[in-house]
């Protein structure tokens, strides 16, 4: 009988990880766990991954607010009045940073983009901006005009007013606060010279407006926390950026040094089963949620560091394309033929090729990152791994 399963992506269990846990042993025994518990066996170009939050955890990359405040000072000096710009609407992703820079500073001008941040959390509706008059590319509002347009907005999910938020956390933390509503970064320079950009995909060019553009001291989330402050965790790539909320006072951040984790378990898994199964790391899937607008990809990349198997992009025909075009006179058991021998012959790159259009011409571990991300869930799950069988067949593949 034809195989007749595709590709087929398993949560795993694992325990609890603490701060110097043998992440490779966990996931390694974890993976070999569940082949004996649900009975699947093992082949070549399976694909482990696990969660950056385990990595990080065993890792014990974490920060507290007076490690961020310490590096902050260090960096934009004592007494410092500081733009903080673009920073996305986040209680878990940037509250707790916005705690340490707070502490670090004299006063704060939050420069809040509207109608939304960066990975789509609204401040207010496109529709309540359109009715208003006001436009998003050009105008400039503090806070007083803000509130007479739009009054106390609340997000949708959180129900809460993050402005009223920020604003509060920004006080409390002893530290000045003054907030506009701004896209053009340049908005910001009207009030200081010294900025911290927040942003997180956009990041390089808004240092580089700001710097062109009579900024002084322009820096970014990924230019703190890139060196252990007192002992603490840090990220020489990242910085803050990809940092999440671990407790009132302290963060997680994104994990360091991922590379020798992925190589390290592919060796044991290859010891093990006798396959070169890929493994990678994964952070916050890259979609977006068509009802709430949100972009997923809050972290600063969807995977650190992978196996050399997962380079690259998909290659692959469209099928339906062949079907309604190339073979549109032929059905059944011919049609299924012409169409396996075209996939055996196609060729090894098919950028352009007509019979390959509508496929997704994303980065192979942003597609799987996802894919682990829908998975695992983000919350009592409980299976930071993810085991992917098939994800390398096609039509062809018995």
């Amino acid at each position: 009988m034809a195989r007749t399963i595709g590709t087929v992506s398993r949560g795993v269990r694992a325990p609890i990880i603490r701060q110097g846990d043998d992440i490779v042993e966990i996931v390694t025994n974890s993976v070999l766990e569940a082949s004996e518990d649900a009975g699947f066996k093992f082949n070549d170009r399976d694909i482990v991954a696990m969660t950056e939050a385990i990595v990080a955890r065993a890792q014990g990359n974490y920060a507290t607010v007076d490690n961020i405040a310490k590096d902050v000072k260090a960096k934009f000096g004592e007494d410092a009045t500081i733009g903080v710009i673009l920073p996305i609407l986040s209680r878990n992703r940037f509250a707790i940073c916005l705690r340490g820079i707070a502490m670090g500073a004299k006063k704060i001008v939050l420069m809040l983009s509207y109608p939304s941040d960066e990975v789509g959390n609204h401040l207010i509706s496109v529709d309540m901006m359109d009715e208003k008059g006001v436009d998003p590319y050009k105008d400039v509002l503090d806070l007083k005009t803000y509130r007479e347009l739009f009054g106390y907005e609340k997000h949708r999910f959180t129900g809460v007013d993050y402005v009223e938020y920020y604003e509060g956390l920004i006080r409390d933390c002893g530290a000045d606060c003054e907030i506009i509503f701004a896209n053009n970064p340049k908005a910001i320079l009207n009030y200081t010279k010294n900025v911290l950009c927040c942003d997180i995909h956009t990041r390089a060019r808004t240092k580089r407006i700001l710097k062109g553009n009579g900024g002084e001291i322009i820096l970014g989330l990924d230019d703190i926390m890139t060196e252990s402050v007192d002992g603490s965790g840090y990220n020489a790539d990242y910085g803050l950026l990809g940092s999440n909320k671990a407790t009132e006072d302290q963060v997680k951040l994104f994990p360091r040094d991922c590379q020798p984790v992925v190589d390290a378990i592919q060796e044991k898994l290859l010891k093990a089963t006798g396959k070169k199964i890929e493994v990678m790391v994964y952070g916050d899937g890259a979609f977006k949620d068509p009802v709430g607008k949100i972009w997923e990809l809050a972290d600063p990349i969807v995977s650190p560091a992978y196996t050399s198997g997962l380079e690259g992009t998909p290659n692959e025909l469209k099928l339906k394309y062949l079907a309604d075009n190339d073979f549109s006179y032929l059905s059944g058991d011919a049609l299924k033929e012409a169409i396996k021998e075209r996939i055996v012959e196609k060729d090894g790159n098919l950028v352009g090729k007509m019979d390959s259009e509508g496929t997704t011409p994303r980065q192979l571990t942003d597609l799987i990152g996802s894919l682990c991300d829908l998975t695992s869930g983000s919350g009592d799950k409980g299976t930071p791994i993810v085991f992917i069988q098939g994800y390398f067949d096609n039509y062809t593949t018995e």
